[in-house]
Formats: C-alpha cells, sequence, structure tokens
C-alpha cells in the first residue's frame, strides 16, 4: 500500500468522511504535468512582457499611458483567444510628477540623486532650504522631540538586507509610507528617506506614503543609497547640514481608470472560477518590468496554454489586470467590492506581484479538508524547486481584499534576493528578467490554476471564512 500523504493521513485520522475530502483526479495530475512542461518550453510570457515594456513603457496610474496599457491588455487577451474580455471601473487620486531635485548646500556642496514619493505634496516655488536632522529608524523619530524637528528636513536612514523572501521590506516600507506623516505631525518642513531598496546605485526608489485624512502634509522624497551615506557622512562631522529640496509634484483630482478582466470559460462549472493575474500599473522611473508586467504576462500565458486544451477545466480561469495597486491598492479593493457577493464562487487564488525569479515556496489559506489537493499540487511543482510553506497565503497585494472576504488562497514565494536592488527604481526594465525563471513562473502557475479548476471539492471559499487569514509576504 502506498504511503498517505501527511495531510491525508491527519485528515483521515481525525475522522474526516472521504466525501468531504478535496482531491484532484489523477488525470488532471497528468494533464498538469504535461502543462507544467509544456510552458517551461514556452516563451510566450517573455514575448507579452517585452511588448508590454517597450510599446506602452511607464504606467503610472492615471497618467499618460493608463489608458494605452488598458487598451494593449484589452487587446492582448483577445488576440490570446480568451473567451470574455472587460473592464470594470477603478477611481483613485490623480498624483502627477513633473520635476524633483535636491542637493545639499551646507556645509558642502552636493547634488543628490532624489525622486518624490507617491501623494508627496510640493515643495514652495524655487525649493525649500532647510537644517537636517538625521534618524537612523521610523521608532527614533516617533520618539523624538518636536522642538528637535520642527522646521527642519527630517532624514531618516534606515537601512535594509537583502533576502530570499524579502523580510527587510518591513523596515523600507514603513519608513517610506508612515514616516512623512509622523515627520508632518512634529512639525517638519520636509521629510526624505533613505530608499526602501538593497542595491547601491545611484538610482532612487519610489514608492507610496500614507496620510491621515484631513492630516497635515509635508514634501516627501527618497534618496539613492549612496546619497544617504553622503548626508550620513556629512552629519558625522558635527557641522549642522543644510538641504535644498525641490519638487513639482502633486494630486490633481481624481481619474478613473479600470480593473481589465478575461476568461477561459469552464465546461462543466463555469460560474465558479480560478483568479490570479497581475497589476498593470508602475511606477514611472522605470518601465514596470518586474513589478509588475511579469505578473500580468504570466497570468496572460497561463491562461493561452489552458485554452489552447482541446477540452476547457471544468471550473472558469480568470486573470485579472489590476488598476493602481501602488498608490494603495485600488484596483483589488475596486474588484473584491464589486465580487464580494460571489466570494464563494472564487475557488482559489493567487497573484504575481514578487518580480520573476524562481517560485520558491507555496503557502496555503484552504480548509483542512482541501489539504490532499494542496499535496497533489506539490507533487508537481516539487520538481520545479517549490517547497511547501509552513504559514498561510493571503493570495498576494491584490487578491488580498476578496481574501478578507473568504476567499481560499495561495502565496507563491519568488526568490527576493535580488527584487529590492531594482523595485521602484529606474533599473526596473526588461533587461533584469530572466526568461528561463519567467518560464519557470509559468510553469508553476499553470500546474496549480489547473489542478484547481478540475478538483474534485472545494477549497474552502466562503463570506467570512478567511478574515483572519493572513500572508506572511
Amino acid at each position: 500500500m502506498r504511503a498517505l500523504p501527511c495531510a491525508l493521513f491527519a485528515l483521515l485520522s481525525a475522522g474526516a468522511s472521504a466525501a468531504t475530502i478535496t482531491t484532484v483526479p489523477d488525470a488532471a495530475v497528468k494533464q498538469a504535468i504535461v502543462l507544467r512542461d509544456q510552458a517551461l518550453k514556452d516563451g510566450r510570457a517573455y514575448a507579452l512582457l517585452e511588448s508590454l515594456t517597450t510599446e506602452i513603457g511607464p504606467r503610472l496610474a492615471g497618467g499618460v499611458n493608463d489608458q494605452k496599457a488598458r487598451d494593449w491588455a484589452v487587446a492582448q487577451f483577445q488576440a490570446l483567444g480568451y473567451d470574455k474580455v472587460w473592464t470594470e471601473p477603478v477611481t483613485y487620486p490623480k498624483w502627477v510628477r513633473r520635476s524633483e531635485s535636491a542637493s545639499l548646500v551646507a556645509p558642502f556642496a552636493q547634488k543628490l540623486a532624489v525622486t518624490a514619493l507617491g501623494y508627496s505634496p510640493a515643495t514652495p516655488k524655487g525649493g525649500l532650504s532647510a537644517p537636517v536632522v538625521l534618524f537612523d529608524s521610523l521608532d527614533a523619530l516617533k520618539a523624538a522631540a518636536g522642538a528637535d524637528v520642527k522646521g527642519k528636513i527630517v532624514f531618516v536612514n534606515a537601512r535594509m538586507k537583502a533576502h530570499k523572501d524579502g523580510h527587510d521590506y518591513g523596515i523600507g516600507s514603513a519608513v517610506r509610507s508612515r514616516g512623512p506623516a509622523i515627520a508632518a505631525e512634529l512639525g517638519a518642513a520636509a521629510f526624505v528617506l533613505r530608499s526602501a531598496g538593497t542595491d547601491n546605485h545611484r538610482l532612487p526608489h519610489t514608492g507610496v506614503t500614507q496620510w491621515a485624512d484631513g492630516g497635515k502634509r509635508i514634501p516627501a522624497a527618497a534618496v539613492s543609497a549612496p546619497d544617504a551615506d553622503l548626508i550620513a557622512a556629512a552629519v558625522r562631522r558635527g557641522q549642522p547640514v543644510q538641504m535644498k529640496l525641490q519638487l513639482d509634484c502633486g494630486v490633481e483630482g481624481e481619474y478613473t481608470g479600470a480593473n481589465v478582466i478575461a476568461e477561459i470559460r469552464g465546461s462543466e462549472k463555469p460560474d465558479e472560477v480560478v483568479i490570479m493575474g497581475g497589476h498593470l500599473d508602475s511606477w514611472d522611473l522605470g518601465t514596470g518590468a518586474i513589478d509588475d508586467g511579469a505578473g500580468v504576462a504570466i497570468g496572460m500565458a497561463v491562461g493561452k496554454l489552458i485554452g489552447d486544451l482541446p477540452q476547457p477545466p471544468k471550473r472558469t480561469i480568470r486573470v485579472v489586470a489590476f488598476a493602481n495597486e501602488e498608490a494603495g491598492l485600488f484596483g483589488g479593493k475596486a474588484y473584491a467590492a464589486a465580487h464580494k457577493h460571489e466570494v464563494a464562487q472564487h475557488v482559489l487564488g493567487s497573484e504575481s506581484d514578487f518580480g520573476s525569479d524562481r517560485i520558491w515556496r507555496l503557502s496555503a489559506s484552504v480548509k483542512p479538508e482541501a489539504l490532499p489537493a494542496i499535496d497533489a499540487m506539490m507533487q508537481v511543482l516539487a520538481p520545479l524547486g517549490v517547497e511547501r510553506g509552513s504559514g498561510s497565503g493571503n493570495g498576494g497585494p491584490d487578491l488580498s481584499p476578496i481574501h478578507a472576504e473568504g476567499m481560499a488562497a495561495l502565496s507563491l514565494t519568488n526568490d527576493g534576493t535580488r527584487y529590492f536592488d531594482i523595485h521602484h527604481s529606474a533599473d526596473d526594465t526588461l533587461d533584469k528578467v530572466d526568461p528561463e525563471q519567467l518560464a519557470q513562473n509559468v510553469a508553476v502557475y499553470v500546474s496549480w490554476a489547473y489542478m484547481a479548476a478540475q478538483a474534485d471539492g472545494d477549497f474552502g471559499s466562503a463570506p467570512g471564512a478567511f478574515k483572519q487569514g493572513g500572508a506572511e509576504d
């Protein structure tokens, strides 16, 4: 007798009836292996990504390429033979970047590589000059006295290190998103941080800020890592350091974009969907190849591979190119609001939004009775180098809002060792994408998606089922 998978053994030992257990038929497993191996040789995702980054380029939400990118996505989905393609509106503040510059003016004159942060207001015309006060962490800023900060430019020099799971982004993103509002409440004139990145290139990393409704807002920017070191070195000399910051940017009303959605319709249960995708927007410094053109291309290629099968799967494969993830998950929140009444029909979901290097870990938030189906997926994914994670999954950023409504979800973690070298910077370009590693991503997504679409039983999606479920990523 063949040994039972551990999860299945535990369920049977606990008295779960066979009728409640979600399984993947042997024929579906065999077909998933065929699709997996086909995906490893298929260059469609890379071709799609080359098209997006070359023909459209940067895709700042609400910017000049927003509509062009949506038109591109609709046309590509249609050309790939998807059964249904449509858009759903997403409205959000329109933030505009026009120009930016910064320099040290005392005690040494030094030009700085700088970029404004999303939702930063502009400096006064002609810029502002003020003394610099340095903090090594967000906690140090929180503990500061207002008298030490008022009228000054707050500079937070928190460092990130590279890790496979990218966990130091929790340091950098917290400083970037929350630091400006904290500094503003303390009376600072402006806020500058060491870029939330792990590189040593003289390229700053942008990203979004968070402001309280009705709270004070101040100009906010990031400098490159070498320039952060330069500022710190100047401060260490004990003389007052003066910086000039000039930002021409800000919110110009509202903009209505859209999520672009496409489906390969299921043959037996078309109202039940397996969902994946990526966000179509990007920051404007690079061309958005790893963040997140790759995720969009992966989803498009997966649907094409499954759609080309002689027989569609039982359930529908849905791929979403989400709007404006970068400035606040607007596309994901809009999707959850529009579809939360259908959460029970969202069988399983996962978004690709952590670059395109190899996927090495799968974490799942599913009902216990569905673990045997996850075990079956792991048998197909293990040869690709994918390990079983011990934590839960939230489906990725844009699917986390509907996961919170109760959708079962997977988190598929890419190797993030070099991701934050590139993320949100001018270095986010096509040459950073390895075609073979991108193909491995497609192979992973097509495998689990097809098996989920063919599974006997469900994965536990239901209103409120995973409100406490979270992601480790």
